[in-house]
């Protein structure tokens, strides 16, 4: 089944320069079985081989966003399902991580255990009132997997982060943003509208600048200062001589919106 099928339990699809990853099995809260992490992918393959993308969408059909990994498919194999659903999985995060275009979740419902480590992976996370995030793998005997161990310590502080994951328990969306763990939290109601209004804004940003602001933030922790300040004295530099950088300042000075073409 491919991921361009509307009924594929993984969903791709590409509007201009937005991309859209989009978790499709809501009778079951999108819970990630193996089909659906092999479809996650093969989609962030094609994003991240496509240069006409610009920002990638992650999001979720239906009530949730992910309820976590399906327990019902690793009940009866559970080593060996977890093995596989957890390569695809993890490959998809790498993926993403390294692509220049920012990745943004658009999160409602359930954001559990690897659907909590899918939205974790993400650049901007923008998340609908009465959302509900649980790291979950304690609940069931297990240690967590999707990144969630690197990036939760980074985004909200080791202490933190041992609370989230040692206690398992339930919190909200407006704790998810005073924490840091989601950048916006808006009505339920506006959520789609919110996150197509970010995606355009950030699809309509100089990608080559956005690229490496990316890498920068994301490689900074693992720099010393000197490294950290030689890769952004670098990075700044290669901005400089593209047609993106005159662009933006002709615009500056022409108090008009920049019309960046990635060059």
């Amino acid at each position: 089944m491919s991921i361009h099928d509307t009924d594929a339990p993984l969903r791709y699809w590409r509007e201009g320069g937005i991309a859209h990853i989009r978790f499709n099995r809501p009778a079951v809260l999108n819970a990630i079985d193996v089909p659906t992490a092999n479809g996650f992918l093969e989609a962030c393959q094609a994003a991240s081989e496509d240069k006409e993308v610009r920002v990638v969408v992650l999001s979720g059909e239906g009530r949730a966003f992910i309820a976590g990994g399906d327990l019902a498919a690793m009940k009866a194999n559970p080593v060996d399902t977890a093995q596989a659903l957890i390569k695809a999985m993890h490959g998809g995060i790498a993926l993403l991580a390294g692509m220049n275009a920012p990745v943004l979740a658009s999160l409602q419902g359930a954001v559990a255990g690897g659907g909590l480590g899918v939205a974790l992976a993400a650049d901007l996370a923008i998340a609908a009132e009465g959302t509900r995030f649980n790291l979950a793998y304690v609940n069931i005997g297990a240690s967590s997997d999707c990144s969630t161990s690197w990036a939760l310590p980074r985004l909200v502080g080791m202490r933190k982060a041992m609370e989230i994951a040692l206690l398992g328990e339930t919190f909200d969306a407006a704790e998810a943003l005073r924490i840091g763990l989601v950048n916006r939290v808006v009505p339920a109601a506006s959520l789609e509208e919110e996150t197509a209004k970010l995606a355009r804004r950030l699809a309509d940003g100089p990608p080559l600048a956005l690229g490496r602001l990316k890498r920068l933030i994301r490689d900074s922790l693992d720099r010393s200062l000197q490294e950290q300040l030689d890769a952004e004295a670098a990075g700044f530099a290669a901005c400089a001589a593209t047609e993106d950088f005159a662009e933006g300042v002709a615009a500056f000075f022409d108090k008009r919106p920049a019309r960046y073409q990635g060059r």
